[in-house]
């Protein structure tokens, strides 16, 4: 850090849906490490270690710095003119079902607000939707038939207030880390307190679970069916509430008994023994302090909305909701998904939670003065790209999402772009999958470089506000649409000069008109100047005279929004997913620890990699026997759409007949992992929402005659092998590769992308056995190592290497080895936190560290975010085990 003057900038983070404050120590250039923000509700100064690594990613490396057209850079001017050009001739060739926009949870409130004012309002089509579609589409079904309105109705407050949590397809312990550790703290304090986790798998969020239900895939819709009935028969109704606030609870309970025979039929629909199922609900009956926290498990699925519909349902009949730790909790995925909602960021709906009702429709046309307002709602995201393959939208513009890797069939989404006339991406990284497919590349502000703001899971509206300037000629998502909405001729209607602005005219929308019959109303924060929008305090919304610092919790009057006031319970058939066609395992997908999303932004930090470092396919122990796969092999998981390579990983945390892939490896970072290639496009008929968790596919072992890990200073790019998988180090990048053939020939093809220098080599042809390190002017430039067998999982040493001037003579000999002689291995790190490896960890537990707490003592592991302890519990048990049996 150089001698300026520092800043302090409240700001926050722009990961997950917990929405937690961030505090940005910068010169205007430089950023020290990130804290969190002691005040913010959300997270109290807790962090994760994505959040706590944010500093670690605002390099310029692939950031996408001028707008360019078909690869070639151009000017904003030029490029502003083509897309309004294209617009205006697709409009009055085609009309406006032949544009769409795609957009993200990723966008600030602001963003979202004006791309869905333009292309809704003024450019007259609702095909604007967003990758919140993938994520949170069925709970705003559930919510909007349940309450009237999409409302969260309680807060994270409920989590620690409440006597029995229920987690149901949520790995909140590595989805959402620091909500998570609410309940971790909470538990602690009072152990009295009960958590269960309905999970098909065994994840680390079950660390806590006085009762984990391994139920079968999607059968969730049966596990809350045979609730409602039990609850019934055994007299745990809150009639009085059900008969003063609701509507439809006969024939709901009727649909419920008859999909729930008896108890015996439930279990074994649901795969679990009657003991455990019985478990459950006795405990759910006798707690009437209950917050049921469900998120994509629930969500990613044909009957998502039916699902959470059937959650809902449980939690009306017993008058779980509005009280203080009592709710059903829709966690988001996404930093804005919430904000998308409120500015109509779906394709469905309009602004400030109106929709295509005649009476919203007509408000929000005279509010806007948009005479060409659409007239019915859109193509969901599925049916969108649909559109684009049949030829059917001519122009699409995607903001902040990469498609190529998260929709479902995403081979087809790739081809569909190539039938598309004019495809604009603006997005701050130009090495995508997506942008690689645009023709139109447009470089957006990022996180630390955009003001805004962002509304998290328990409805708080919290500041992203810049502490950097731009790089380039980045701009802003509102600013870029704003300026072709000019050249459109609607100069007038977008008259926008700061974020501040955009944000009062959707709080007048809110307020418009509202006079508290609607659900979102910031009637209250209107009227703002410049510097009261600069330090807005985070509040959770509505605000307005009624609740003008805002309101923790909805329904606690007994009033809803629907028609008569009362809400509505929603009778629902459960079903089953259809029976795997095209393999003999169920695929489900989800995020890891320390990675987000597509990884453009964890993929620049160092310590991020260091948990997970390739992408992996966990299967049963006994599912892998049958199939030959090994633990650390790789293996090929396919189906008619496509195959992946991915690394095996046996646990018995999976589920026999299940095989778990994560999200988040796209082309930039590997040959051939993006999971999305595999899902069918099976979707929720209410929502449009796809299945993201049910997928046949079938496993192999992928044969390969060597594998090895390349270290360099410098991004190779993609390489020429059969498997190759790459992220960042301290000193540069790493590379874990697999081939077949020669490994000495594919060595040599490939050191000649590197620099000449001096070459210190060792190799054994019989085994494929090759050591290759690089010096250039005395400093380690790359590390190419091979093998047979080998995986070189020991590397540490050598990274350091990268950060030396010059390397002596003693580790020049140390080179081919990979680790000084003298130097501990620390094993693969757990702790990313504080860099603590597996091998300290069972060092520090043979000598005495019998606990979490102990090992935290000692070694700092598991001490900041709490992410790790899970791992760390596990290891103290494994090392119990092994000493059981050698006793």
């Amino acid at each position: 850090m150089n001698n300026k003057a520092l800043t302090t900038t409240q700001t926050t983070c722009p990961y997950c849906g917990v929405g937690c404050g961030v505090d940005i120590n910068s010169d205007g250039s430089q950023v020290e490490p990130v804290s969190g923000t002691a005040a913010h509700p959300a997270n109290f100064g807790r962090l994760c270690v994505k959040g706590s690594s944010l500093h670690e990613t605002l390099s310029e490396e692939g950031r996408l710095l001028h707008p360019t057209l078909n690869g070639k850079r151009a000017s904003w001017d030029k490029t502003l003119s083509l897309i309004s050009d294209k617009i205006q001739q697709v409009l009055n060739t085609h009309g406006p079902e032949a544009i769409a926009f795609y957009g993200a949870g990723q966008m600030l409130t602001e963003d979202y607000y004006v791309a869905n004012k333009l292309m809704k309002g003024f450019i007259g089509s609702a095909n604007m939707d967003t990758n919140s579609r993938l994520c949170m589409a069925s709970a705003v079904v559930s919510h909007k038939r349940a309450f009237g309105a999409d409302i969260v109705a309680g807060c994270y407050e409920d989590l620690e207030l409440a006597d029995l949590v229920v987690l149901v397809g949520s790995n909140a312990a590595w989805a959402h880390p620091i909500a998570y550790q609410r309940i971790v703290a909470a538990k602690q304090q009072r152990p009295d307190m009960k958590v269960v986790v309905i999970d098909p798998r065994r994840t680390a969020t079950c660390d806590i679970a006085d009762i984990h239900l391994a139920i079968r895939p999607g059968s969730d819709g049966f596990l809350f069916a045979t609730l409602l009935a039990y609850l019934e028969e055994n007299d745990k109704l809150d009639q009085n509430f059900i008969v003063a606030n609701t509507q439809g609870f006969d024939e709901t309970l009727a649909a419920a008994r008859a999909a729930c025979i008896s108890l015996d039929h439930s279990a074994e629909l649901l795969d679990i023994s009657r003991d455990a199922l019985l478990s459950f609900l006795t405990l759910f009956a006798s707690t009437e302090k209950t917050v049921t926290v469900y998120s994509q498990g629930i969500n990613q699925s044909a009957t998502g909305s039916d699902k959470g519909n059937a959650i809902i349902n449980v939690h009306l009949a017993t008058g779980r909701i509005g009280k203080p730790g009592a709710c059903p909790f829709s966690i988001t995925g996404q930093p804005n998904a919430m904000g998308g909602r409120e500015v109509g960021g779906l394709a469905n709906q309009l602004a400030a939670h109106m929709d295509f009702a005649p009476s919203d429709r007509e408000r929000v046309r005279r509010f806007w003065g948009a005479p060409a307002l659409a007239e019915r709602p859109g193509m969901k995201a599925v049916e969108l790209f649909q559109a684009v393959r049949r030829g059917d939208i001519k122009f699409l513009w995607i903001m902040s999402t990469n498609p190529l890797v998260s929709m479902p069939d995403a081979d087809a989404v790739k081809d569909a772009l190539k039938h598309c006339e004019l495809v604009v991406l603006s997005d701050c990284m130009g090495n995508t999958d997506t942008a690689a497919a645009a023709h139109v590349l447009l470089p957006a502000a990022s996180w630390g470089e955009k003001n805004g703001t962002v509304t998290n899971s328990e409805r708080r509206i919290s500041r992203q506000r810049s502490f950097l300037q731009a790089p380039g000629e980045a701009m802003p998502d509102w600013w870029m649409l704003t300026q072709v909405a000019h050249r459109l001729g609607f100069a007038e209607q977008f008259d926008y000069q700061s974020p501040a602005d955009i944000f009062d005219e959707h709080c007048r929308l809110s307020a418009f008109e509202n006079n508290g019959k609607r659900d979102f109303d910031l009637s209250g924060l209107t009227g703002m100047s410049l510097a009261d929008y600069d330090a807005l305090a985070p509040v959770q919304w509505p605000v307005n005279a009624s609740y003008p610092a805002g309101r923790a919790r909805f329904f606690d009057d007994g009033r809803f929004f629907t028609a008569n006031g009362k809400a509505q319970f929603v009778a629902i058939s459960p079903e089953l997913p259809e029976q795997r066609q095209e393999g003999d395992l169920n695929m489900n997908t989800g995020r890891v620890r320390d990675h987000w999303h597509t990884m453009t932004r964890t993929g620049k930090a160092p310590r991020l990699a260091q948990h997970i470092s390739e992408p992996y396919a966990e299967i049963h122990p006994l599912d892998a026997a049958a199939r030959g796969i090994a633990e650390d092999q790789l293996v090929s998981v396919s189906n008619s759409r496509g195959a992946i390579t991915l690394r095996a990983r046996l646990s018995e945390n999976q589920r026999r007949g299940d095989i778990f892939v994560p999200m988040h490896w796209t082309s930039r970072y590997a040959s051939n992992a993006r999971m999305g290639k595999l899902i069918n496009e099976t979707r929720d008929p209410y929502s449009g929402q796809p299945e993201l968790k049910i997928t046949g596919v079938n496993a192999e072992p992928f044969a390969a005659d060597w594998q090895g890990m390349i270290l360099c200073r410098d991004d190779m790019g993609a390489l020429d092998c059969e498997y190759w998988a790459s992220g960042v180090t301290q000193g540069g990048f790493y590379y874990e590769i697999a081939g077949r053939g020669d490994a000495a020939q594919w060595l040599s093809t490939v050191s000649q992308q590197l620099p000449q220098g001096d070459w210190i080599t060792f190799s054994d042809a019989n085994s494929n056995h090759h050591r290759h390190v690089l010096l250039v002017n005395g400093r380690l430039e790359a590390a190419l190592f091979t093998h047979k067998e080998q995986r070189f999982t020991t590397r540490q040493w050598l990274i350091d290497r990268f950060a030396d001037e010059q390397i002596s003579a003693s580790d020049r000999r140390a080179l081919l080895a990979g680790r000084a002689a003298d130097l501990p291995d620390t094993g693969a790190i757990v702790c990313s936190c504080y860099q603590v490896g597996e091998k300290d960890i069972m060092k520090a537990i043979e000598n005495g560290c019998d606990s979490a707490e102990a090992l935290g003592a000692k070694l700092k592991c598991g001490t900041n975010c709490g992410s790790c302890v899970p791992e760390i519990k596990a290891l103290v048990a494994t090392h119990a085990v092994a000493m059981e049996i050698s006793a």
